[in-house]
């Protein structure tokens, strides 16, 4: 009992993703040594649910992964996988006995009617009801200081991440695009994963066009509708792993997950469609502009935020409910390069 108590201390003191799946790990390992044990973050999309394997240990050992950033190497359609698509689907533990008579067990961390997290153990026939009811109660407590993270995290109104994890999430991939450069990847020429181009990470400024006409027209409660339906959208445009923010007021932030800038364009183009065609309550048609650019290494989110900004601005001046890329608009001249921290000028 001490030993969980321990344990239970040390998950509560952790306030990162990250941080508190090394720590749920070691506790597991510690309690109830499980031959095989994996931690799954769960991403439901309109179309099909991923997992991505973020912290556990097996025969090689224990690994970590950035549970911000899903490394899509380890990612997959939870259909995959017949034990983990039926936890989700039935929504309570599973089990399956494999051929050497130890036991599978699927424990799912479930948030508003979806599993989050999947918990993945195997264990020996030996394992008793009393470690059984413990384990129930070290993984019911990891749900919940997850679920205290999330409302930390999260916007109140429309549950997409806050702009206070902005610069978090920011620097992390900006840590990404260091790493690439010192490897010898680039925007010009991208890094690849199994032959397949993955490009540079991207960031979106997307703002509701005429939105103060909204709540003079129509009321505040009204535009909070919109914003939370906006929100939706966003979630059902973007890959899984594309990291979205509401940045503030009727101002939303998406950073893209590597790859080009044409593929980059044909995302942000899905979503404004999407936003354009969508019949939003009593106010009818809204729409969006959207400006983006790509993360440089050396980037403060200052500077990353203020080319995205310049385009979105230029697609403000031009029309609105549109998408302009900065390093396009550059390349055309319709923009002058802004200069960057170290003094430099951009070339593109």
């Amino acid at each position: 009992m001490l030993e969980l108590i321990s344990h239970v201390v040390q998950i509560s003191a952790r306030r990162d993703r990250t941080e508190i799946n090394s720590a749920m790990v070691d506790a597991l390992l510690d309690l109830f040594h499980p031959q095989r044990l994996t931690i799954f973050r769960c991403y439901a999309g309109g179309k099909k649910t991923m997992v991505f394997a973020c912290a556990g240990a097996g025969p090689n050992g224990q690994f970590l992964r950035n549970a911000y950033l899903p490394d899509r190497d380890y990612c997959q359609a939870i259909e995959r996988d017949p034990l983990l698509s039926r936890c989700r689907k039935e929504m309570s533990v599973v089990l399956d006995i494999l051929d050497d008579g130890s036991h599978r067990i699927v424990f799912p961390v479930i948030r508003l009617d979806e599993p989050v997290y999947l918990i993945d153990l195997s264990l020996s026939e030996e394992f008793s009801a009393d470690q059984r009811v413990s384990l129930m109660g070290l993984i019911e407590y990891f749900g919940n200081h997850i679920a205290l993270l999330d409302y930390g995290e999260a916007d109140t109104l429309t549950g997409l991440a806050s702009r206070k994890t902005f610069d978090k999430h920011l620097f992390e991939l900006l840590g990404r695009a260091a790493t690439d450069e010192v490897q010898g990847y680039s925007g010009s020429t991208p890094r690849r994963r199994h032959g397949k181009p993955e490009g540079t990470h991207w960031l979106a400024v997307c703002d509701v066009d005429h939105f103060k006409r909204v709540n003079d027209d129509f009321g505040h409660l009204i535009g909070d509708e919109v914003l939370i339906m906006l929100a939706q959208a966003m979630r059902q445009s973007f890959r899984f792993d594309d990291q979205l923010f509401r940045f503030g007021g009727e101002e939303f932030v998406a950073l893209l997950q590597p790859t080009e800038q044409e593929f980059a364009t044909v995302t942000l183009e899905r979503f404004r469609k999407a936003v354009e065609t969508q019949i939003f309550s009593r106010v009818g048609h809204v729409t969006v502009s959207i400006g983006f650019s790509a993360l440089l290494p050396n980037d403060t989110p200052t500077d990353a935020i203020d080319r995205a900004d310049e385009a979105l601005y230029y697609a403000k001046r031009n029309g609105r409910n549109r998408v302009e890329c900065y390093e396009k608009l550059v390349a055309e001249g319709k923009l002058t390069a802004k200069e960057v921290a170290k003094g430099e000028v951009e070339l593109f």
